[in-house]
């Protein structure tokens, strides 16, 4: 049985606060696209076993399908066990969220292939000890996200945007970009009230991501991405998470696909180019 785990972006995020546990208080707009890691199901008697063809992920407890698998089965108290391939194409390490969409896709699939009959809540219970963006992939499609991410609030109605995103060669650790990060500077402007209906205007205007200044400055050639989406069309362009994946917002698809032809020979394999939309 095959399961598609799609990728997100962050149009806005704010960091307000280090908690007392080592995580970040936070508020961002999460927006799952259309970018995705494929997941196929297969029961068995007993026991959990992953296998990660053409990547070189752990298949075991360090992998976060296998702790989803773990712990729902735990929860439910399930007697049998199942084989589970993962096809990774979002790329690793990237702010695209793809491990946190592989653990939500593994609850939710296992929840209904094995009949275990639980609610969402109690997903996003079990996802939210796996990590903080796993209960946003299992919430829905978009976000508002507070606390550590784990307080989500309904966006419907937005718009659907085309973009196109850039992910450089490199990796960005997303600790390191925490640890870098000046919170004195976000401190004072953490007012960030949602309009009813977001329009495309409404979500360019509000692009803006606290630990790109950080990761800028670990790898300024994230500037140079950003430029050349606007220089081709893009009317916003936005560092994803702790990055490095920039991404831009095009006015349709058309434009969209036509820049993604420009890009791909200008960056000549310096970096993975793809085009999705907002699901």
């Amino acid at each position: 049985m095959l399961w598609m785990a799609p990728a997100k972006i962050n149009l806005f995020l704010r960091v307000l606060r280090k908690r007392a546990d080592g995580y970040h208080d936070l508020i961002s707009l999460m927006q799952k696209i259309t970018l995705y890691d494929e997941l196929i199901f297969s029961p068995r008697p007993k026991g959990i076993v992953l296998n990660c063809p053409g990547s070189n992920l752990p298949a075991n407890e360090n992998n976060l399908v296998v702790r989803a698998a773990r712990a729902i089965f735990a929860y439910c108290d399930y007697p049998f066990g199942m084989e589970i391939t993962l096809v990774k194409k979002i790329p690793m390490t990237a702010g695209l969220g793809g491990g946190s969409s592989d653990a939500a896709t593994t609850l939710i699939a296992l929840n209904k292939i094995c009949s275990l009959k639980l609610k969402k809540h109690e997903l996003m219970k079990i996802g939210s000890k796996i990590g903080a963006d796993v209960p946003f992939f299992v919430f829905g499609n978009a976000a508002l996200a507070s606390g550590i991410g784990d307080k989500l609030k309904h966006l419907r109605n937005l718009p659907q945007l085309n973009l196109i995103l850039i992910k450089p060669r490199f990796e960005l650790s997303t600790k390191m970009v925490y640890e870098n990060l000046n919170l004195r500077l976000t401190m004072g402007k953490n007012n960030y009230s949602i309009p009813r209906n977001l329009d495309l205007g409404d979500i360019i205007q509000g692009l803006h991501n606290d630990l790109e200044s950080v990761s800028l400055e670990i790898h300024p050639e994230l500037a140079d991405f950003k430029k050349m989406l606007l220089t081709h069309g893009a009317l916003g362009a936005l560092m994803s998470g702790s990055g490095p994946t920039v991404f831009g917002i095009f006015g349709n698809a058309k434009e969209a696909k036509k820049a993604l032809e420009i890009i791909e020979k200008e960056v000549s394999g310096e970096c993975l180019v793809f085009l999705a939309k907002s699901l």
